[in-house]
């Protein structure tokens, strides 16, 4: 069946402000210029400070959230479903996970390039899956178990691209580059917590996925934001990049925004994107499928490592290419795509429905309608 205007309308939303998202942080990073005191030019590396401005912009699905409510209950009949009543701390430990795999993202974004950033965020699959069967009693089928060890091959293949690169790079040294790789794959492992503790706790309150976001945000910007005061005085040595190399100096990235006002185009893209990736893709979600929805977030993958390219961020790696398709499958696999394509066959229609029955206790722990964008 063709998609309407509205559903093409949500998937190149989707597409694009998910491409914006990643690239606007990396643009921000590469930006340079004074900080305060006239201190000398340095570059913008603030990562905790990008990550608040990424959870005001999970903040403002809360504001939508009531925008559509309010406009919902003045119609004859309401068919927006608010979900029931809960108490909002429910979502503080998905949260605390949330902002501390979102720094940590952030703080790698600075030391890998944003095609690699993006790839090695596959790495989700195998801890979410793992954590599914040890702590909520999932059984996973042998097609998600094929995923999750497909998916390990793909990252090790992006990690040995970042490796060669790291040795051609004279402006990149080759232990950040695989520092930064790992510190991806740690943070992986801090957001599938998250995704179990959300499904374990949160989901079967049905609340609505859009004020799930949003509250996570709220916490997330609060605390984040008190946790700059700390950050502020808190020495990490070399490990910073910033004059004072303190794990945080929320003051130089104002000073550093206020002589160089491109650094705030970069921020609000990252924002104002996060803000409407999050709305496109439950939307596509809901209007169309989750299976699409995963499927435009592969292609987000290949926009951002081809306008990389495009702009001159990173040098085009085999190897890379190698890896996202590995990556592609191995995500395809875990979420059953290949069910669709089976079904198609008349033959293997009776494997599809066996596939589909072994799968149903899954119900829904990486459902791309639950699950929000971290970066």
């Amino acid at each position: 069946m063709a998609w309407t205007n509205y559903q093409l309308f949500l998937a190149g939303l989707m597409l694009t402000t998910g491409s914006i998202n990643t690239l606007s942080a990396k643009w921000a990073d590469m930006f340079s210029a004074m900080g305060c005191h006239d201190s000398p030019e340095h570059s913008f590396s603030h990562p905790f400070v990008q990550a608040v401005g990424m959870f005001l912009g999970e903040l403002c699905c809360l504001a939508a959230f009531h925008m559509l409510l309010c406009h919902d209950r003045r119609r004859v009949e309401p068919k927006m479903n608010a979900g029931q009543r809960f108490n909002p701390l429910l979502f503080l430990p998905p949260a605390l996970c949330d902002m501390t795999a979102t720094s940590i993202m952030y703080v790698a974004l600075n030391m890998t390039s944003a095609s690699s950033f993006q790839m090695l965020r596959g790495a989700v699959i195998i801890f979410t899956g793992l954590l599914s069967v040890a702590f909520l009693g999932r059984r996973l089928v042998v097609s998600q178990w094929a995923g999750i060890l497909i998916t390990i091959l793909g990252l090790v293949v992006v990690g040995l691209a970042d490796f060669m690169s790291g040795h051609k790079d004279d402006s990149r040294k080759l232990s950040e580059v695989i520092t930064g790789d790992l510190l991806i794959i740690m943070a992986q492992v801090i957001a599938a917590v998250q995704m179990v503790l959300e499904e374990k706790f949160v989901y079967k309150h049905d609340v609505h996925p859009l004020r799930a976001v949003g509250t996570e945000g709220f916490f997330g910007f609060i605390i984040l934001s008190l946790l700059l005061i700390p950050f502020f005085y808190i020495p990490v040595g070399s490990f910073s990049n910033n004059p004072r190399h303190v794990l945080e100096d929320a003051l130089d990235a104002f000073c550093q925004i206020g002589k160089n006002p491109m650094i705030i185009l970069a921020l609000l893209g990252n924002t104002v994107s996060i803000a409407f990736f999050n709305f496109a893709g439950i939307s596509v979600t809901k209007e169309i499928s989750a299976t699409t929805r995963m499927v435009l977030d592969s292609l987000r993958t290949v926009v951002i490592w081809v306008a990389s390219l495009a702009l001159g961020w990173e040098e085009f790696h085999g190897l890379q290419v190698l890896g996202f398709i590995v990556l592609l499958v191995g995500a395809a696999l875990y979420n059953n795509l290949h069910t669709h394509l089976l079904a198609k066959i008349p033959s293997c229609a009776h494997l599809v429905r066996n596939d589909e029955d072994a799968a149903a206790e899954r119900t829904g722990l990486l459902d791309e309608g639950r699950v929000e964008e971290h970066s």
